[in-house]
């Protein structure tokens, strides 16, 4: 089971070169994808002042989050893995792919990279509200939460299958796109109920800037418990005991 393979890490590698190089490599592809993604947004409601969302703008938000990701993973996947997501990170801690240690410097690094991607928009646009994540009206923050599960399950679970299998073949050289696919199909099928983050730290940079922290728990909980399930399941069910210990354990 992957939990066996859990590993804490030690402190020599938490201020390792290689290690703070791949966390510096965490914040600058947070940072891009943040920057594009909250910045479609801004400027969607720049062009409409601050009008109500429309399905137009809802394939824009997907397509430049989908685009962005497939860029994020695609600069960072050499030196980091491209994770580019705390709950991604999670799920690969959870499979013994990256030690605690390690993870957190990410996790650090991932939503430094948020805030400081909302901070350059918002003074880059005069001014303009990076909006945090909220809910539709008629959605609880229980069917949120479910929402976020599933589709972070299925981030993780497409991370998985492209890009921690041992056996992914050639399959590896599409991993970017393929993320970037589900992020935005995931985003057509839950932005219009709770924006469809998947991702803490994409929530966290406009809550921080904005200091908005309704239901924020959402964001940090569904995605960290969507990615345990997939990360559990793929590694316990697809991957097994044998194969799982040929995996590298610094990173993907």
């Amino acid at each position: 089971m992957p939990i066996t393979s859990i590993a804490v890490g030690t402190p020599a590698e938490a201020v390792h070169r290689e290690t703070l190089k791949a966390a510096l490599a965490e914040f600058i592809s947070t940072l891009i994808f943040v920057f594009a993604g909250e910045g479609s947004g801004m400027a969607f409601n720049k062009l409409t002042d601050d009008g109500s969302t429309t399905p137009a703008g809802l394939v824009a938000a997907s397509l430049a989050h989908g685009f962005a990701l497939f860029v994020a993973v695609s600069v960072s996947a050499n030196i980091s893995g491209g994770h580019v997501n705390p709950a991604v990170t999670f799920g690969a801690f959870l499979g013994g792919n990256i030690s605690m240690l390690r993870g957190i410097l990410y996790w650090i690094a991932q939503c430094l990279g948020s805030v400081a991607a909302c901070l350059l928009l918002k003074f880059a646009t005069g001014g303009l509200e990076t909006s945090a994540f909220s809910l539709s009206a008629g959605v609880s923050s229980w069917n949120a939460l479910v929402l976020e599960i599933v589709m972070t399950f299925g981030l993780v679970y497409t991370v998985y299958a492209t890009a921690v299998d041992p056996n992914k073949g050639n399959l590896g050289v599409i991993a970017p796109i393929a993320i970037g696919f589900i992020v935005g199909a995931n985003i057509l099928a839950g932005g219009a109920f709770d924006g469809a983050s998947m991702n803490p730290a994409v929530s966290f940079g406009p809550a921080v800037v904005s200091w908005t922290w309704t239901h924020h728990w959402v964001y940090w909980a569904g995605p960290l418990i969507g990615a345990a399930i997939a990360a559990l399941v793929y590694d316990g069910v697809f991957i097994g005991q044998t194969t799982h210990e040929q995996l590298p354990t610094a990173d993907f």
